[in-house]
């Protein structure tokens, strides 16, 4: 189905047609050569599991073997069809984990997890992969994009690309006064060293063609409701949804019209 609608468009609208893929950069916990296969098959298993066949036209060979008869197998015209469906690839980052090589003795209860062999972690050896935030999983790391984006152009032969979501949350406090929580300073230090990470993946040859920023407002998040603040705008929950900017949407005014 994928294919078909990928020649309509092409054929009747001109138009493009992409998807966004959710991941985070996998850092192997030690050298060993276990832990780094390890981060390459977390990737496989986060990324190349959509990655791949609209790419390649099969699922990535790590989860092939380790998934077997479990994963569906394509047909050979379903194959043909899913390769090459897409103009652009959308990629939502956040952040990055640590992956160590895991080896999984369930044979009962197996999931997304136990097939991958691997356990990610957000600290080694006592120290966080990156500078902690109101969330318990997102750690800001910057240079995880600069190395998610190598990786995509080296393995995925470099398709044009938009970060469709990058960003970070502060806990709504609802005691802060206003003019307090406007004060962002982390959410500027967050797209400042993630956009420079941006910049030096497209002189490396990456192919971005733009950047969102996630999110334009505080809004209702999918899994923490209104918990967490994600915006550029504050949103005033409890005085008829009254908008002010953050200083994260004046930083990023003036950046743009440097």
């Amino acid at each position: 189905m994928n294919g078909y609608i990928y020649l309509y468009k092409q054929a009747y609208q001109e138009g493009q047609i992409g998807i966004t893929l959710v991941t985070h950069w996998m850092e192997p916990k030690s050298n060993s050569a276990a832990d780094r296969k390890a981060a390459k098959r977390a990737l496989d298993f986060w990324f190349g599991w959509f990655a791949h066949p609209i790419t390649y036209g099969d699922y990535p060979e790590s989860m092939r073997s380790l998934v077997g008869s479990r994963l569906p197998k394509f047909k050979k015209h379903e194959s043909e069809y899913v390769k090459g469906s897409f103009d652009f690839l959308g990629v939502n980052y956040y952040t990055t984990n640590f992956a160590e090589n895991a080896l999984s003795t369930n044979t009962v209860n197996q999931s997304f997890l136990t097939d991958m062999h691997t356990v990610l972690s957000t600290v080694r050896r006592g120290v966080a992969v990156g500078t902690p935030t109101a969330l318990n999983w997102l750690f800001i790391y910057p240079k995880g994009l600069h190395h998610l984006l190598l990786y995509i152009k080296d393995n995925y032969k470099n398709p044009t690309i938009y970060i469709t979501e990058n960003g970070v949350a502060e806990a709504n406090n609802a005691s802060k006064p206003i003019k307090e929580a406007l004060k962002d300073s982390i959410r500027i230090r967050y797209h400042d060293g993630h956009l420079k990470s941006l910049l030096q993946a497209i002189k490396d040859g990456v192919n971005v063609k733009g950047y969102y920023a996630w999110s334009f407002l505080d809004d209702f998040e999918w899994d923490a409701g209104y918990t967490f603040r994600f915006g550029l705008i504050y949103v005033d929950f409890r005085n008829n949804l009254r908008r002010y900017l953050k200083y994260s949407a004046y930083w990023l005014k003036m950046f743009l019209v440097k």
